[in-house]
Formats: structure tokens, sequence, C-alpha cells
């Protein structure tokens, strides 16, 4: 996290921890307000890598699902697989100048960008760190789009559309949630400008927001845990099948030409007090029946959580957390159809 950028939010309430905004003083409240209210927050727990130079286009085609020649207007889903097919890292990537900005959790940002440079070899490429470059707002709710577009005047019209503007380029993520991105200096004028007509929140408010959406975040726990299709990625537009070569093109395009996926990711809700983590395991008819990927604490009490899950299982009903006796999945239905 950029120290002028950390200082900032933490005089104005926030509570850091590993560089990660936990609050701003109530979490209850913020939860509540995240779900009916309009919101902002942190995005500093997510880290960023810089892919840059002539080359970075061919580079990045052969190394991730997505087909990177994309318009500077767009951002997009994509993944980086093993040779097996399975997901290393879930990403937004979206052009920067000459090159890229894959946007990835702070907690693979080292490996997967060390992973990336064993492959650039004598590729007019250059990968850095590019996380205290900039900030990075999270806004939404009802309110959201008008605060910015009084601010900023035009918003992207279309999921994952962008927006650049003087002081910031915005990425629309749904109806009503966007992502701010501004140079590090200018990130503390920004929310507080912005903090005026929407709430503070912690970063996890924002993270229930992408269960939500049913979008999957790939995790130390459930790393290659998952090809591409067992976690929606294709149904969100994160895996192109026409592109060429990459690394696990193979399996990933063998899975989806020739046979059913036998494992989806689905939107759930528990009923419990105790704290699911992600990577935790599913039972179901007394066997194992799947795996957490994220979960966050929901604002009606228990938790929301999205977890790949054999679609016989979820046929058969009567899904439990972390033991064949443990408390029962209630299913929620996704914003999109898989």
């Amino acid at each position: 996290m950029n120290p002028i950028w950390k200082d900032h939010l933490l005089k104005v309430g926030a509570l850091i921890e590993n560089d990660q905004t936990v609050h701003f003083g109530n979490p209850a409240e913020e939860l509540q307000a995240t779900q009916s209210g309009t919101i902002l927050t942190d995005l500093s727990y997510l880290g960023i890598i810089g892919v840059s130079g002539e080359e970075s286009q061919t580079f990045l085609q052969g190394q991730t699902t997505n087909d990177v020649r994309l318009p500077a207007e767009r951002a997009q889903h994509n993944s980086l697989c093993t040779p097996k097919g399975r997901m290393l890292a879930s990403f937004l990537l979206w052009r920067e100048n000459d090159g890229y900005l894959l946007q990835l959790p702070a907690s693979l940002q080292v490996a997967i960008q060390k992973r990336l440079a064993m492959y650039v070899l004598r590729a007019k490429v250059k990968i850095r760190d590019a996380g205290e470059e900039f900030v990075r707002l999270g806004m939404a709710g009802a309110g959201a789009e008008r605060v910015l577009q009084k601010r900023f005047g035009t918003l992207p019209a279309d999921a994952l559309g962008i927006s650049r503007h003087a002081a910031a380029t915005i990425v629309r993520l749904g109806a009503t949630r966007f992502e701010i991105i501004a140079k590090a200096e200018q990130g503390p004028a920004l929310w507080d400008e912005l903090s005026k007509e929407a709430r503070a929140v912690g970063s996890a408010r924002w993270e229930w927001l992408d269960i939500q959406a049913g979008i999957p975040v790939i995790l130390p726990q459930t790393q290659e845990q998952f090809t591409p299709q067992m976690a929606n990625y294709e149904a969100l537009g994160g895996v192109s099948f026409n592109k060429g070569c990459y690394t696990g093109q193979e399996i990933v395009a063998r899975t989806q030409y020739l046979g059913k996926v036998k494992r989806r990711l689905y939107l759930a809700h528990l009923d419990t007090d105790a704290s699911p983590q992600p990577g935790d395991e599913l039972f179901g008819a007394e066997q194992s029946a799947g795996m957490a990927v994220n979960v966050q604490a929901s604002p009606g009490g228990g938790f929301d959580l999205l977890a790949v899950i054999p679609t016989s299982s979820v046929e058969a009903g009567d899904i439990r957390w972390k033991s064949p006796d443990g408390p029962i999945l209630q299913f929620l239905p996704l914003p999109y159809p898989i």
C-alpha cells in the first residue's frame, strides 16, 4: 500500500491490517450499508502487476485464457492456468499506455509476477509491481452512478466498459458498481470528495459484492483446484476459445468441446455463527462434494459463499459445510446463466 495513501486512510478512521482496510469503526453498520446504501472502499487488498513493452500483447496471449487484443475502453476477466488447465490466478485486466495492468489478490501477486517473469526470456517485455503507483477505490450502490457522473461526467455504459478522465480511470463492473483508478497522489483528494456522499466501508464488503455477482477470486487456498469452466469463467467472458495457444489451452478447450462440465460454481448461503473459509471442504451423501471458493458475512446474518460443486451433487441436494452433518447450503440464483 502506498504510504501516503495509507496515512490518509488512517486519518479518516480506517483500521488497517496487513495493508487491508478492515473497517471504518462500525463493521455492523457497514455491512448493512453495503446492502442498501451507497458505499466507498479502498481496494489496496488487490495488487497490480504491470506488463509493458512492445511485445507485451504477444507475451500475454501465450499465457492467459482470454484474448488480450482488446480496446483501451474495455476491461476483461482473465486467468492464468497450469499446463493441466488448473487456475493459478484470476484477475481483471485492462490496457494502460503501452501495456497492461493485471489486478489480482495481493496474496498471490509475488508468486504470479515471478511466474510470468520466468516466461519472458528474450521477449521485449517488462513486468513490475505497479501497486504503489495507483490508488483504487470501489464505489457501489443506488447513488454511485449519480455521484460519479457529477464528479467525472461521462461514465461507461456497459459492464467492463472504461472511461478515462484527467483525474481517474473508471471501470463499470455492474449496474451500480464501479472501480476508480487514480494516480497515487490524486487518491486522498478523490476519497475526501466521494466520501461526502457515500459510506466508507472495509474491503470485505467489496468481496461480498463480488460473491453476489458470481465472480470467483482465486486465492492461495484454492490455487490449482479448478479449470476455468468449473469456476464459471467462460460464462463471465474470461475465456477465449479462438485466440490460439496458451498455457493449459489444450485441457481447457477439450473440456469445452468434448464433454459436459461436471463441476460448476454456485452461489449459496450458510446459517452459522462459525467462520467458513476459502478452501473448506463440502459434503453430500456422506462424501466429499466440492470446495468453498470465496466467503463473506451476509448482511442478514450467516455467510454467503461461492463454491465449486459437482452438478450431480447439487441435483441430489443436501450439500453441507465441512462435515456430512454440518450446516446445509441454501442455494441462491446466480446473476448469469450457466
